[in-house]
C-alpha cells in the first residue's frame, strides 16, 4: 500500500510571522518559498514516497506544488492546522494509502537520505515515527501506519502528545532524533543556528 506525504503550507507572503524582526517581508516570502520548494524536492526524490499532498489557502503556494507536479487541496474555513490535517488525510485515505508522513515546509536541512532512514522505520505496523523539533516540544515529522492511527494534535507540547497518544493506541513509538528534522525555522534562534551552518558550508 503507498505512502502519502502531506505538506500544510501557510500563505507564502505571510508566513514565519515570528521572523518580522529580523526579515523584511519580501524576504521572508523569498524564504517561505524556497523552503517550500525544497521540501517538495527532497519529497519528490525519495522514491518511497508515492504520493505528494500539498494543503494550503495560498493559491500561489498550490500553483507552486502542481508546479512540482503534487496534489493540491485548497484550505477552506478558519485557519486551524489539525483541521486542515484532517481533511487531507481523508483525501489520501480514498486512495487506500497505507500510511501517512506529515511534514513542514520549513525544515532547510531535509534530505533523502534521513527521510528514507526515517521512513525506515515504519515497518510492522501499529507504529508512529515521530521527529520532534531541538526543543523537545514540537512534531517535525509525524508518520502513521495505519493511517488514522491517532488524532493530530500540532500546537504547543505536539511532541509529547503525539507519542502519549501512539502509545495509548498501542503503536510501536520510534523517536527520531537527526538534526535535519529537529532544525525548523520559527523564530530568530532558529534563523541564527542556520546561518551558522551556512557559513560552515551546510545549505539547502
Amino acid at each position: 500500500m503507498s505512502l502519502w506525504a502531506i505538506v500544510p503550507v501557510k500563505p507564502l507572503k505571510r508566513g514565519k510571522s515570528r521572523l518580522a524582526g529580523v526579515l523584511s517581508d519580501e524576504e521572508r516570502a523569498t524564504l517561505n518559498q524556497t523552503l517550500f520548494i525544497h521540501t517538495l524536492q527532497v519529497l519528490s526524490e525519495t522514491p518511497e514516497i508515492d504520493h505528494i499532498l500539498v494543503i494550503s489557502r495560498d493559491p500561489s503556494a498550490l500553483a507552486l506544488a502542481r508546479e512540482q507536479r503534487a496534489r493540491t487541496l485548497q484550505e477552506e474555513g478558519t485557519p486551524e492546522l489539525n483541521m486542515a490535517l484532517r481533511r487531507a488525510t481523508v483525501v489520501a485515505q480514498v486512495y487506500a494509502t497505507g500510511g501517512i508522513l506529515i511534514l513542514p515546509a520549513d525544515l532547510p536541512l531535509l534530505n533523502v537520505k534521513d527521510l528514507q532512514q526515517l521512513i525506515g522505520l515504519a515497518h510492522d505496523p501499529p507504529v508512529a515515527v515521530i521527529a520532534p523539533d531541538r526543543r523537545m516540544d514540537g512534531t517535525n515529522a509525524l508518520l502513521l501506519k495505519p493511517v488514522g492511527l491517532i488524532q493530530y494534535a500540532y500546537g504547543p507540547g505536539s511532541f509529547r502528545i503525539h507519542s502519549e497518544r501512539a502509545k495509548a493506541a498501542g503503536a510501536r513509538l520510534e523517536v527520531v532524533h537527526l538534526y535535519s528534522f529537529s532544525l525548523d525555522l520559527d523564530i530568530p534562534a532558529d534563523l541564527d543556528e542556520y546561518h551558522k551552518l551556512e557559513s560552515a558550508e551546510v545549505k539547502i
